[in-house]
């Protein structure tokens, strides 16, 4: 039988992981975007960059991504996710900045 979280449960998850020392918070927006405003700490790769970086993003294991509203950030997890990767999409990145402490 399997468990089910409940959403503070599931909040405080993705917070501790955010959190995490060994967490890299990737932005896939545009460079244009993230320099008007980010994480601070993350690191920005563009969703259409992704790809062509994968073994740049391995090394940056495990991975929250995010990006104005979680949208590019789902794809890029998708992706990276079958592609063996140990990321979570933290949606927008003020949503991602308010979890930060």
């Amino acid at each position: 039988m399997s468990q089910l979280c409940t959403t503070n449960e599931l909040h405080m998850n993705i917070q501790d992981l955010i959190n995490h020392v060994a967490t890299t918070i990737v932005d896939v927006r545009t460079p244009r975007e993230f320099m008007g405003g980010h994480v601070s700490g993350s690191v920005n790769i563009p969703l259409d960059e992704v790809a062509a970086r994968i073994e740049e993003l391995r090394s940056l294991q495990p991975m929250v991504l995010c990006c104005a509203s979680g949208g590019r950030s789902g794809q890029a997890a998708e992706y990276l996710s079958k592609q063996g990767l140990d990321v979570t999409n933290g949606g927008g990145w003020h949503k991602v900045n308010a979890q930060k402490v």
